[in-house]
């Protein structure tokens, strides 16, 4: 059994390596490299050279003054260039450059300065463009588009490919042979393009050890994972077996760890991801899939009560260090508590501030993201456009009903423009801030608003959630009963494109097969369809439950998990969120929080939920690109 947080860090300050070990223990694992193994690869100095970045291969565009490289393999052993490789984009002042036919022989500049930085400081920023965790593919044109504010900040701005939530045909190889995707591949993937960038960085202007990752959804969960997980033995056998960097010419490690994550609305968590949104949302909906008579409806009530005891068991704490609990009512149910408190001091916390930083008329326009579109790919910016194109004049703009009625409420003639890939649907104007919470009020009192101070209180979760957050979800949402989401996707091995996953659905069922075959749409074969899922072993034979470890921040945060402190941690995170987000439950970014929070040698956790915004990228202010780049060069300068 793992230990504690807190007695981990007790133990690890005394410096007993024995006990620590013993105290984490991992599961015995076939493909874990000994050190022996370290050694006698990092004997062989040459082993990576052809992947050595080839300095008189870049490209210029001298409009922008920008130096690139596409096309670069980042392994030894790729699976597809398709997606294992890479893009860097480089401010043209980093670099000396000699021109030799097509392309450029560069060298650094030590003595430049573009923004904050200078060559040997500048970060390295890397995107990850898929919310719904796709393939993302490698560039293979060059498109300055986007860019501007990344390198004019200093930055170096890294694009790289990787596989995602399901195996692949690389139609552009010729093969029609499935590529291995799905956990953990799409860490494995971006892993092996930092330690690239890292056995490169002699050659590259850059701080090796500042580099960030950013993300949206489930890149965004993506992205923590990256942060959590650096250097966890857990993904060697998968980088060993692309031929991932492990040592430098001089025989020395290389890392796959990040200075930074940055994520926003970050989908993740997914062991227990079915229970925490039936805690959330599920537990207080009653239509659908969580209607009386259903085995689902039972089966919401029955992952929430199990959510409740899960919480007790993580060692989750506030800024006091006091435990975060909930507790058991006499119906089971667990709605109140420490930390129930403190997901409602957030949300009282968001809304005052935007009752106090929002001008009046504020028009409010419900928004949804499928995928963001981070610059880097041209190819990708331009395949989305078409594919908006094509369904505005399919079905034009989405119209959903206004919160309010009447002037304190009237809907917009004209709804703003979206941002691409966004998903629009008719505003409502408020004209003042009485107006506003008026509106929010229509039918029950849960939400007050105190007009001389600018407070703003919520009576309880249900009461929040039932008006700004409802489970629009259906029960079991990320481990369906029918195997069709796309997480399942995730969790899929081969042809099996998508399997049941999660071990705390399927205990769930197990244990109320009994009391779901009286509701007369309980199928008896769910209970073993799921754990037979669970018995699956991937190509490299690792079980489901450590492929649903290796997709999870928490597994190296939180002393829950056995992997706990068994990673080199991010010191710098950032975490936005859209408070009416339906797509995942409040807790998702709240627990990696408050894992942070007391995680020895985290530097700064910067937690912005937002008020008014859903499932996108969420900010108080400004630009999303802007905003990120303001707290890397604030990361970097602290």
């Amino acid at each position: 059994m793992g230990c504690t947080r807190r007695e981990f860090l007790a133990l690890a300050s005394v410096g007993t390596v024995a006990g620590v070990a013993a105290c984490t223990p991992q599961k015995d694992s076939p493909h874990s490299p000994s050190n022996a193994e370290h050694d006698s690869e990092a004997a062989d100095t040459s082993k990576f050279k052809e992947l050595a970045l080839d300095s008189s291969a870049w490209s210029y565009d001298e409009e922008n003054d920008v130096y690139y490289q596409l096309g670069l393999t980042y392994c030894l052993e790729p699976e597809t260039e398709t997606y294992e490789t890479l893009a860097i984009f480089v401010p043209g002042a980093y670099f000396t450059a000699e021109k030799n036919g097509e392309t450029y022989t560069c060298q650094i500049n030590d003595r430049s300065v573009v923004g904050n930085f200078t060559a040997s400081t500048a970060p390295i920023l890397m995107p990850i463009n898929a919310g719904t965790l796709s393939a993302q593919a490698s560039p293979t044109v060059y498109g300055f588009e986007g860019l501007g504010p990344y390198l004019d900040a200093g930055c170096v701005y890294v694009y790289a490919g990787f596989r995602g939530r399901s195996a692949v045909v690389d139609t552009s190889s010729g093969s029609d042979e499935l590529i291995p995707g799905g956990s953990p591949w799409p860490a494995v993937d971006l892993k092996a393009a930092i330690r690239y960038l890292r056995y490169n960085s002699d050659v590259l202007p850059c701080n090796p050890e500042r580099i960030f990752v950013f993300g949206f959804s489930a890149g965004g969960g993506l992205s923590e994972v990256l942060g959590a997980s650096g250097d966890s033995q857990l993904f060697d056998p998968y980088l060993a077996s692309i031929g991932a960097v492990t040592h430098n010419a001089a025989g020395e490690p290389v890392s796959d760890a990040i200075a930074g994550s940055a994520s926003w609305c970050p989908v993740t968590s997914f062991d227990m991801a079915d229970a925490a949104y039936e805690w959330c949302q599920g537990q207080y909906a009653t239509d659908e899939s969580r209607a009386e008579g259903t085995w689902t409806q039972l089966l919401s009530r029955d992952l929430a009560a199990t959510y409740g005891a899960w919480v007790n068991e993580m060692d989750l704490r506030d800024a006091d260090d006091a435990q975060l609990t909930l507790d058991e009512t006499e119906a089971g149910i667990y709605s109140m508590g420490s930390y129930a408190s403190a997901l409602l001091d957030e949300i009282d916390t968001a809304a005052t501030h935007f009752v106090k930083n929002t001008a009046f008329p504020y028009t409010y326009t419900p928004l949804r993201l499928e995928d963001p579109t981070f610059p880097g790919d041209p190819n990708l910016a331009a395949s989305r456009a078409a594919d908006a194109a094509v369904q505005d004049q399919e079905s034009g703009t989405a119209a959903a009903d206004g919160t309010g009625e009447g002037e304190a409420g009237k809907p917009s003639d004209e709804a703003p423009s979206g941002t691409l890939g966004v998903a629009q649907v008719q505003s409502t104007v408020y004209d003042t801030a009485q107006s506003y919470f008026a509106s929010l009020n229509e039918g029950s009192w849960w939400i007050n608003y105190n007009h001389s101070s600018g407070g703003v209180s919520v009576s309880s979760l249900r009461d929040f959630v039932l008006h700004l957050r409802p489970a629009l979800l259906p029960a079991s949402a990320f481990d369906c009963p029918d195997r069709s989401s796309k997480t399942n996707q995730l969790f899929g091995i081969g042809e099996e494109s998508t399997l049941h996953f999660s071990s705390c659905v399927s205990q769930v069922v197990d244990a109320g097969a009994e009391a779901y075959a009286a509701c007369d749409d309980w199928d008896e074969e769910l209970a073993p369809a799921w754990a037979e899922d669970l018995e699956k072993v991937d190509a490299l034979e690792t079980t489901m439950a450590q492929r649903v470890a290796m997709m999870n921040p928490l597994t190296w945060l939180s002393g829950h998990y056995e992997a706990y402190g068994q990673s080199t941690v991010a010191p710098y995170w950032r975490i936005n969120e859209g408070l009416f987000d339906s797509d995942t439950s409040l807790c998702t970014a709240a627990n990696v929080v408050f894992a942070l929070r007391k995680y020895d040698g985290v530097k700064n956790v910067s937690h912005t939920p937002v008020w008014g915004q859903g499932h996108v990228l969420a900010e108080r202010s400004g630009s999303p690109a802007a905003n990120l780049l303001k707290w890397v060069i604030s990361c970097c300068t602290a």
